[in-house]
């Protein structure tokens, strides 16, 4: 059932083809292709899970030659993201139906929104290295057709423009780096490159493999500092911000995932994107608190995201990061299909009361029974037999859960509100344990377990536990501050995103429109 998964691309390729080419009147039924194709693909998803399920994972025979080719790769990782993207794009096909209804260029919009999601499953299926960049490439390709979907707006052009830089630095890291495992290796296979990297045949350039590998990702899932781009696209129609924020911006995530062997060989480049990702997690997550606009809102969050997976995935937590990846597409996808009715629903709600705010007693409390309640779940699941990686990540995670907890310790908090957030906790506690004990489970095998942490690695774990935890103070107590002159300012220097994309802008040369470019 392995081959067969290449339908799934070829489906959506030809409703693209079919827009293009044969572009339905307003209203036809032909306008119902794309959606149909995307529902076949997720068909074929399930199938070759199924398959998974009783066979085991296995790659497809090359259809080509010199290992150039075509190839699928049916393990947990492929099947797992081959359903994700094609169900969010079954979903933004149909409500691209209806929202864009009226659009002269309804139909090649379509068309180009079936070709990108027929490039993600070419890409997330590959069972070469060759396949899996004309994947990448292709996939940035027809993303930038939908970012200048209106092309005649300057946002759309800069975002379009950020977008394409940073897809250049990504699709050279990347073909550089197939081009140095082929070589080293022998090899175009994904599968026999991981179980060479897994029994420690040094190449003699594996680590500046991998470290185009980190590269590529960085700039594919738009970490902070390369982010400009993503927060920039909402001159784009709402379906082109959630397929992208639920599915593209992924790619960098699938990279590291499916090359796991190759970076948990070298482990200086998981303590970089270790550093870089928590970076971008705390910075992002604090920023998209400023924002008034709601997709910016979320495109911020997106970068937090992507951040805190890139984190999971520098601890060598390969699954959970996988996991990550699917609960943030199905999430970050309903949110901006949503924000219509967001933003309606928000405007209808009274203004509320005051609200109960935590002091350090209360803070601090919090602290304790976040803690105390980690350690006694974690317990019952087997908390001393975990990596220290696991133990690290669950404890900040835990940090958010201290948020939770304070309000409910507030002096002006009613009980009831008290023992809502605490049972709210206990079931985010066990939630996490359950799903990291899943997600291992279901990918043994297929992803390497988390090597034992090196000098390297410990410091980088201390050095996240740290940040976070002054993270979940500061957010914690900031009603206690907020009136102080200096938070005031702050905020201020978080809503313009700490001035990083402007300084970009500046160093290469590229300020805002000008009034001919406008005009």
């Amino acid at each position: 059932m392995s081959l067969p998964l290449l339908i799934a691309p070829a489906l959506l390729a030809a409703a693209a083809l079919l827009m293009a080419h044969r572009p339905p009147a307003r209203g036809a039924r032909l306008l119902r292709v794309p959606e149909i194709a995307a529902l076949g693909a997720l068909v074929i998803a399930l199938a070759a899970g199924a398959s998974l399920w009783l066979s085991g994972p296995v790659t497809s025979p090359l259809i080509g030659f010199a290992g150039i080719g075509l190839s699928v790769r049916l393990d947990i990782v492929s099947v797992a993201m081959a359903l994700t993207v094609a169900f969010v794009g079954w979903i933004v096909l149909r409500f691209s139906r209806v929202a864009m209804d009226g659009e002269a260029r309804q139909p090649a919009f379509m068309g180009w929104m079936s070709a990108t999601i027929a490039c993600v499953l070419l890409l997330v299926t590959a069972g070469n290295v060759v396949q899996l960049a004309l994947g990448w490439v292709a996939t940035g390709a027809a993303l930038h057709r939908l970012l200048l979907f209106y092309s005649g707006r300057p946002g759309a052009q800069r975002a379009a423009r950020k977008k394409a830089l940073s897809g250049i630095v990504a699709s050279g890291s990347l073909l550089l780096a197939v081009g140095l495992l082929v070589a080293g290796f022998g090899t175009s296979d994904i599968a026999a490159i991981n179980a060479a990297a897994q029994a420690g045949q040094d190449t003699g350039t594996l680590w500046l493999a991998a470290l185009l590998l980190a590269v590529a990702a960085i700039f594919k899932s738009a970490l902070v500092p390369t982010h400009a781009w993503l927060t920039e696209v909402m001159e784009a129609p709402t379906p082109v911000s959630a397929l992208l924020h639920a599915g593209v911006v992924n790619a960098g995530g699938f990279l590291l995932i499916r090359f796991a062997d190759v970076l948990v060989a070298v482990p200086g480049v998981l303590a970089v994107l270790a550093l870089i990702g928590g970076f971008s997690a705390l910075i992002g997550a604090a920023v998209a608190l400023t924002q008034p606009a709601v997709k910016t809102a979320l495109a911020w969050s997106t970068s937090a995201q992507m951040g805190f997976m890139v984190l999971q995935c520098g601890l060598a937590l390969f699954p959970l990061a996988l996991l990550h990846i699917v609960a943030h597409s199905l999430y970050k996808a309903h949110a901006f299909l949503a924000t219509g009715d967001a933003v309606r629903e928000v405007a209808a709600i009274r203004r509320p009361g005051p609200v109960a705010v935590p002091k350090l007693g209360a803070v601090a409390r919090a602290f304790g029974l976040a803690l105390a309640l980690y350690v006694v779940v974690g317990l019952a699941f087997g908390i001393g037999s975990k990596p220290p990686q696991t133990v690290a990540l669950g404890a900040i995670l835990i940090f958010g859960v201290v948020y939770l907890i304070a309000q409910g310790l507030a002096d002006l908090a009613p009980r009831a509100l008290a023992w809502r957030t605490v049972a709210m906790s206990v079931a985010a506690t066990v939630a996490y344990f359950a799903l990291q004990q899943g997600a291992t489970l279901a990918s043994t095998g297929t992803l390497p377990p988390p090597p034992a942490p090196d000098g390297l690695i410990w410091a980088t774990i201390i050095l996240a536990l740290v940040s976070f935890a002054i993270a979940a103070v500061a957010q914690t107590t900031f009603p206690l501050w907020a009136g102080h002159p200096a938070a005031a300012g702050m905020r201020v220097h978080l809503m313009n995103g700490l001035y990083i994309n402007a300084v970009l802008e500046r160093l290469s040369g590229r300020w805002t429109p000008g009034k001919e470019e406008i005009q």
